[in-house]
């Protein structure tokens, strides 16, 4: 008969495997992180709902399908479990259908949605272990590849106003008296599906962060970034720049900050790192809004600060009593 012992320790090598990053150390688990993340997409996604009515619904649904198919794919084709059921899949397919346009064509979300997970994780080694945000990796091969498709004024010219940054971007800073304020916040604009919708955006991001699903120093960091590179560039040239409450707005910015640049798999872990990294991506989105040929920077900013995410961990403060 075989010893106890021996019998104990006949499953050591599964009950050994490390799955990959990210590690919580309580009760915490992936599944209970996206289905909170998930929670706080639907103000967003209700507000999206109502201004650009039943498409705003099917590119969400398109791109999620997409991505838990391509995700469901790709395991069985590694021959590794289907766990698709931890609902990752599904809330980066939704992140991605949130940077379209609502008239973005069924056939481009499905392949975006679909390369969130194929580019954007599997080609990295799964979720967990991608250095770039996986819908922005989707958004940029689909921002180049098809540029009419998801133009904004281009997919949503049937509604009688404008997006506010293409406006800036084409006609200068005279465009923006059609603008108010409280109608950008409340998501009267064109824009991404969800992303535009800085109210129902906002309340999720609050809502992550007083969950602590969230830590505050990205988004804290990203928004003090876009507001200080801003106000600088309009305190040289008022009537050249815009003010800084219309970048803060408009585009991305909102969305990006609570939903994007915090992404668990490539951004910093520590304090420091985090805020540096914030800052970084925050000043890069005037930087391309102001000098680049893309009228919103964000996506382009995160990307790029992602990349520096490996040397930001590396700032650290010295241990006590080290000199």
């Amino acid at each position: 008969m075989t010893p106890p012992v021996i019998k104990a320790m006949s499953d050591i090598a599964v009950r050994l495997t490390v799955s990959p990053a990210p590690h919580w150390r309580s009760k915490r688990t992936v599944e209970k992180m996206m289905q909170n993340h998930l929670l706080a997409l639907v103000p967003a996604l209700i507000m999206a709902f109502n201004m650009f009515g039943l498409p705003a619904l099917a590119t969400v649904g398109i791109a999620g399908s997409a991505a838990v198919i391509a995700e469901a794919l790709c395991l069985r084709l590694q021959e590794r479990d289907v766990n698709v059921d931890n609902m990752t899949a599904l809330y980066e397919g939704i992140l991605f259908a949130f940077l379209l346009p609502a008239g973005a064509p069924w056939w481009m979300v499905a392949c975006g949605g679909a390369l969130t997970i194929v580019l954007g994780r599997t080609v990295f080694g799964g979720y967990g272990v991608n250095p770039i945000c996986a819908p922005l990796v989707a958004w940029a091969f689909c921002r180049l590849s098809w540029p009419l498709d998801m133009d904004i004024d281009y997919n949503l010219a049937h509604f009688m106003i404008n997006a506010p940054l293409d406006q800036l971007k084409h006609f200068g800073l005279a465009s923006l008296d059609q603008f108010n304020n409280t109608d950008l916040f409340l998501g009267r604009q064109l824009g991404g599906l969800g992303a535009s919708q800085i109210a129902g955006v906002l309340i999720g991001g609050i809502f992550l962060v007083a969950t602590g699903w969230v830590r505050i120093f990205i988004p804290a960091a990203f928004l003090i970034g876009v507001a200080a590179a801003a106000t600088l560039f309009w305190m040289i040239d008022p009537e050249m720049y815009a003010h800084p409450l219309f970048h803060l707005l408009t585009g991305s910015v909102v969305f990006g900050a609570f939903f994007l640049a915090p992404d668990v798999s490539s951004s910093p872990v520590g304090m420091i790192p985090q805020i540096l990294f914030g800052l970084i991506a925050g000043v890069m989105v005037i930087i391309i809004r102001v000098y680049g040929v893309y009228p919103d920077g964000v996506p382009f900013a995160i990307m790029v600060a992602n990349l520096l995410t490996p040397l930001l961990d590396r700032v650290r403060p010295k241990p006590f009593g080290v000199r």
